[in-house]
């Protein structure tokens, strides 16, 4: 029997709003050898259609998931040289970049969150559909586990993950079933934290919003994995890391990224001049221009095609000036 982690990158990964990314990053994509960063390679279907697109580019591709390097490499080995594959979090692309000699670059993609292989593989516990160990950590060979999370925060820590970052506004009920199961075994399996959370919910809770588990295993995977306090590094990096006439594209799948891109991006396209001055100095003037009208959404037949595409938010901007010191 093939499984899904038998079947090759391109039938395991539909990369979601895959033309509108490259109609976004294309008009920079088009001088001499142009540089693109791929900041969240995964399997690499967005990195595959750049380079299809683009004969000129050259891509540096990374990703925290030793796994998905892998995979991704043979996927894109047809491309040879074209390709540098490093294996880091997207907050550390300006040493990325420095040491590879690249001071700026033409394009920056991001597709946030967690990847298809990792929510196919259950031993992963990504997904809350399957019993699994409570791991949810993108790179398995560092930092602490969902688990090791659930069994040692503090009460008080623990509600704060869960509303911080689920948006949970039963995290206390939820916390509370949490306590009182460690105390008497740690917590391992994520059906049996699935089995507390329906417990712990009041029946109104149950009837609205999909799976009830939904909001808890998010918020535990961000804070596994650091996801926000990495995007707040990433962000303003990949932005400085442009070079004028250079693009960034980014695909988020919950509020709190897509307010991070959302407030990044216009911080970048506002004027920041004093009011009342009759002519704005250049350092005062907007270094990006937004490419986006808000967040672009995909479209009805990509999510009824792709189901992990319709929480997609793009949003998108050109870098217009260089920083003034």
């Amino acid at each position: 029997m093939t499984t899904s982690n038998d079947r090759p990158p391109e039938v395991r990964h539909r990369p979601v709003m895959l033309q509108r990314c490259l109609d976004v990053l294309g008009p920079a994509l088009r001088g001499d050898e142009p540089v693109a960063v791929d900041c969240t390679l995964g399997l690499g279907g967005h990195s595959e259609a750049l380079l299809a697109a683009f004969p000129d580019l050259r891509l540096v591709a990374l990703d925290r998931d030793p796994e998905a390097l892998r995979l991704a490499a043979e996927r894109l080995a047809p491309f040879g040289e074209r390709v540098t594959l490093v294996h880091a979090v997207y907050d550390e692309l300006p040493a990325v970049l420095e040491r590879l000699g690249l001071p700026r670059v033409a394009a920056v993609l991001f597709d946030l969150g967690v990847s298809s292989m990792q929510l196919d593989e259950s031993e992963r516990g990504f997904a809350y559909a399957r019993d699994a160990p409570l791991d949810m950590r993108m790179d398995q060979t560092t930092g602490p586990s969902a688990a090791d999370v659930l069994n040692t925060y503090p009460p008080g820590e623990l509600v704060r993950v869960l509303r911080r970052y689920g948006e949970e506004r039963n995290a206390r009920r939820i916390v509370e079933a949490v306590v009182a199961e460690r105390a008497r075994r740690p917590l391992t399996s994520s059906a049996r934290l699935v089995e507390l959370i329906r417990e712990a919910l009041p029946q109104a809770a149950m009837r609205t919003g999909g799976n009830p588990a939904k909001r808890t295993f998010q918020a535990l995977r961000i804070e596994v994995n650091g996801e926000i306090a990495v995007l707040e590094r990433a962000l303003p990096a990949a932005v400085a890391a442009l070079a004028v006439g250079g693009r960034i594209a980014v695909l988020s799948y919950h509020s709190l990224e897509d307010r991070l891109v959302k407030r990044t991006l216009a911080e970048g396209a506002a004027n920041t001049a004093p009011p009342g001055l009759p002519v704005v100095p250049e350092e005062y003037q907007p270094r990006l221009r937004l490419l986006t009208r808000g967040a672009e959404l995909p479209d009805e037949a990509e999510v009824a095609a792709n189901s992990r595409a319709a929480p997609a938010r793009l949003r998108a901007a050109e870098r217009v000036r260089e920083a003034v010191v």
